[in-house]
């Protein structure tokens, strides 16, 4: 009866000494433990990539962020987690400072934050995050805000304290809207006729507090959203 080559170790025998190379029951022998053995190398082999955050699986970024006694948010999307991981230790070597806090502000929020310390008749150990975000919907800038008080309170002084001014554009004509391209203007009738922007004003710790700015007069206003 003939072996089959795909049944007869490959690399195995060739770690032993010569005599013992050409034994084809030798070879069909150590198959079995050189099937075993491929499927650990490979995973030996691979090991480098667990600790690289760029790499690593989804679902090991939360140890490894154990490691340096951090816990993800789970509303961090996949990017922003390894964005985070691969720059923790250096962050962790400027905690407490105000560019370390720009920076987790900027990875977390991708937001570009400006940090307004008090001088002179202020008032002490105080300061001031003034966070540009993009258009988004409530729900996410209410996350958006969660993530940066949480981020504020945990790398701030502890004698410190702080107001978080978050802003994102609204309509406004010349500015973040134009007519005709992204905003209609027109007349109507009826109840619904008088326009009304809604708006979202930063509020104190607890994120985002809706409101509204009525405009007089019979006007309507429709934004067209881009596709």
């Amino acid at each position: 009866m003939s072996t089959s080559v795909s049944q007869t170790a490959q690399r195995l025998p060739a770690c032993l000494p010569a005599i013992y190379r050409e034994d084809a029951f030798l070879g069909r022998y150590l198959f079995a433990f050189e099937q075993v053995l491929t499927g650990i190398e490979l995973k030996i082999a691979d090991l480098a990539k667990l600790f690289d955050p760029a790499q690593a699986p989804a679902d090991f970024l939360p140890w490894l962020s154990s490691w340096v006694a951090f816990t993800l948010r789970a509303d961090l999307d996949d990017t922003r987690q390894r964005a985070f991981l691969a720059r923790i230790v250096s962050l962790y070597r400027r905690r407490g400072t105000k560019q370390n806090l720009q920076e987790l502000l900027t990875i977390f929020t991708r937001g570009t934050p400006t940090i307004v310390e008090s001088s002179g008749d202020g008032p002490a150990h105080y300061f001031r995050v003034t966070l540009p975000l993009k258009r988004a919907e409530p729900a996410v800038l209410l996350r958006q805000s969660a993530i940066a008080h949480a981020l504020i309170d945990l790398e701030k002084p502890a004698h410190t304290f702080y107001d978080l001014d978050l802003q994102f554009p609204t309509m406004q004509i010349g500015v973040t809207s134009k007519v005709g391209i992204d905003t209609l203007l027109g007349t109507g009738t009826g109840a619904g006729a008088a326009g009304v922007s809604a708006r979202l004003n930063p509020g104190p710790k607890h994120g985002l507090t809706p409101g509204t700015i009525d405009h007089p007069g019979p006007i309507r206003t429709a934004v067209i959203e881009n596709s």
